[in-house]
């Protein structure tokens, strides 16, 4: 038995020390607590290590089978000296106890809202005005990346740590979501520092969403529980990142893509994408089809190119953001009301479809609350397969007449 135990931990670990310690505490053999320490601190490296494989890259090298047995270690190790638990320990992601509210958070520099762009000649003109305040003629480099439809957040790491995730809130002050945002598996408890070194401090902001398939999913469960179902995947998130009880947040698979920073303090940074290239080297997720534009065409290009792939990403996304790659103009540029000068959101036209109300049906959630829903005939709608509508409530019904057999139009 024991030569087995030692052969199932040669082929996980390289490291012999670290195999003969853990053959040691597997058979109850009293270890120092510099080799719990040890043990402890490398349990974690390899569990984020394949955490940031499965949830960030999506490309595991171990099985599920195998990942549970390194977090069971973990946890036995951490129960046996629980003055070696951190928070940002891979096993506190889940279990604090329920909040009575969340606390406000003020953001070190205000988290802008983007000014909307609606066809090619908005597009034309920002790009102008950029020229015109930079008193330029010559192309503009920008940043094109697809617009997530989720909810914003701010995660500030101090000395590579998790210490607070927040909402976007006002711009100003936000809510604090710290342990909910734990919960999320692609978000890192501590960022890795191996190919480039993380900074003193960095607030990173990213994009919180749910999946199209997660979220189809969460409503079908709502439903076969009676509870009221969410309208859409951003509805959705949003409901789940501001629960009180993180446990269930943590039941919700939430995900998120960052995209830019707010105050860093330790690391220099250049441009726009130089900033997307270290979140990937510190194991942030960022989204993929990325892409360098340096004028009107390739924005259009990009633009079409990516109404054309919206409905086959796992995710939803309602138009394309610019941004003027070089931070330092992005300084010269600076803000007008709660937007900056330096960035667009490029907005996808609104997605219509007709269907038919089968039929309409009252759904009483586990409070008591009653729930009018319109069973659709199946329409898919960017991207999507609708076949129910939440009616809100009788004043709506009555407000809009809607009836069994009507005709409706579906927008996205």
């Amino acid at each position: 038995i024991f030569s087995c135990q030692r052969t199932e931990r040669q082929n996980t670990f390289k490291n012999p020390i670290f195999q003969d310690e853990l053959i040691k505490a597997s058979f109850g053999v009293v270890m120092k607590k510099s080799d719990s320490r040890h043990i402890i601190n490398e349990l974690r490296e390899k569990i984020n290590y394949h955490n940031y494989r499965y949830y960030v890259l999506d490309d595991p090298e171990i099985s599920d089978a195998e990942f549970d047995k390194l977090m069971r270690r973990l946890e036995n190790l951490e129960k046996e000296s629980p003055e070696l638990t951190p928070p940002d320990s891979p096993t506190q992601r889940v279990g604090a106890p329920p909040l009575d509210e969340f606390k406000t958070v003020r953001h070190s520099l205000p988290m802008l809202s983007l000014a909307n762009a609606m066809d090619e000649e908005e597009v034309k003109g920002f790009d102008q005005r950029i020229k015109r305040l930079l008193s330029t003629t010559e192309d503009i480099e920008y940043v094109a990346e697809p617009k997530v439809d989720g909810v914003a957040v701010e995660l500030v790491y101090e000395q590579g740590r998790l210490s607070v995730g927040s909402t976007r809130g006002d711009g100003v002050v936000g809510e604090g979501v710290t342990q909910n945002i734990k919960t999320i598996r692609s978000i890192p408890l501590r960022l890795i520092g191996k190919e480039r070194k993380f900074p003193e401090l960095v607030e990173v902001r990213g994009e919180v969403y749910l999946g199209k398939e997660d979220f189809q999913e969460l409503n079908r469960r709502r439903e076969d529980e009676g509870e009221p179902l969410f309208a859409n995947p951003r509805n959705a998130a949003a409901g789940s990142l501001r629960q009180l009880d993180s446990n269930i947040t943590a039941q919700r698979p939430l995900d998120i893509f960052c995209h830019g920073i707010g105050r860093v303090i330790g690391t220099s940074l250049d441009t726009h994408m130089e900033i997307l290239k270290a979140f990937d080297q510190w194991g942030l997720k960022v989204i993929p089809n990325i892409r360098i534009c340096r004028n009107l065409k390739d924005i259009i290009n990009y633009y079409t190119e990516m109404t054309e792939k919206r409905d086959y990403l796992g995710y939803e996304i309602d138009g394309i953001v610019l941004k003027v790659n070089s931070l330092r103009l992005q300084d010269r540029l600076g803000a007008v009301s709660r937007s900056p000068r330096w960035a667009v959101a490029y907005k996808f036209a609104a997605t219509q479809e007709t269907t038919i109300i089968e039929k309409i049906d009252v759904q009483v959630g586990r409070t008591g609350v009653l729930t009018p829903v319109a069973f659709l005939k199946p329409v898919r709608v960017g991207g999507v397969i609708v076949s129910r509508a939440t009616l809100h409530n009788q004043d709506e019904i009555d407000k809009k007449d809607f009836r069994e057999g009507d005709t409706v139009i579906i927008q996205k």
